[in-house]
């Protein structure tokens, strides 16, 4: 059984392809759900397989036997397929990719449409986070070493920073990666997001890039909000609010000291 196994693992890898489900490796070799397991863990053993997801399986090249998996770049697309959910990579991922690399997230981070545990194999930690309107997020399709992957964009990748600012470290990293995303944001492509985040992401968003002096990215939030009521926000929610008064533009409160750190 366990050379069958492998010969159906290396012929996926002739073909370019390094994920399998527990189905297709059952419709391949027609043997009892026991042995096939017992192949399947005893390779896991070896270090040939790994399993993020019981019942998905991606295949570990030589050269990350010792990290126990490849990035998950090389599978998060057909992970989530796996899993039939909407996906995009997002957060500090994205905005790695797209060059803000300072910050380098210490997990994979991914958005969804529902609650979501952690995926781990080998040193390969993936995140999920729950958004809305998933599908419809503005996304590019980033060409990996086994296909393709589905990346927020620079615009969309700004507003995730402040709408989840504890998955991208604290405020003051925010800002950091906004500082290096800039050059990346497109003001016509940033401001029409706004309606599909809170109006407290907006304000939040465009105040931390008035700070930055991107001022032709925040003009177009702070015209957006002006035909809506908002009301006052702290800079940062669940701390103290502390002494300072809130932005007159923004509304927000500026509870802690933001600088960017380069």
């Amino acid at each position: 059984m366990l050379k069958s196994i492998i010969s159906f693992v290396e012929d996926l890898q002739t073909k370019g392809r390094y994920t399998f489900t527990q189905a297709e490796a059952m419709n391949a070799d027609q043997r009892s759900d026991i042995a096939l397991e017992a192949a399947l863990r005893r390779l896991k053993q070896k270090g040939r397989i790994a399993d993020p997801r019981r019942g998905f399986y991606v295949i570990v090249p030589v050269e990350y036997r010792e990290a126990g998996c490849p990035p998950a770049s090389w599978f998060i697309d057909d992970l989530m397929r796996f899993l039939n959910q909407p996906y995009y990579v997002g957060i500090l991922s994205a905005a790695a990719i797209h060059g803000a690399a300072h910050q380098q997230p210490m997990l994979f981070q991914v958005v969804t449409d529902r609650p979501t545990r952690p995926a781990q194999a080998g040193r390969v930690r993936i995140g999920f986070h729950m958004g809305r309107h998933i599908e419809k997020a503005p996304v590019v399709e980033i060409q990996t070493e086994t296909g393709t992957m589905r990346v927020s964009t620079p615009e969309a990748t700004a507003f995730d920073l402040v709408r989840f600012v504890s998955a991208a470290g604290h405020v003051g990293n925010v800002m950091t990666v906004l500082s290096e995303l800039g050059e990346k944001l497109d003001s016509q492509s940033l401001s029409p997001l706004a309606d599909s985040y809170a109006v407290s992401d907006v304000q939040r968003l465009g105040y931390l890039l008035e700070r930055l002096r991107e001022n032709h990215l925040a003009d177009p939030l702070a015209a957006w909000l002006k035909a809506r009521r908002y009301r006052p926000i702290l800079l940062v929610p669940g701390q103290a609010k502390g002494d300072a008064p809130a932005d007159p533009r923004w509304r927000v409160i500026p509870n802690e000291t933001v600088e960017v750190d380069l």
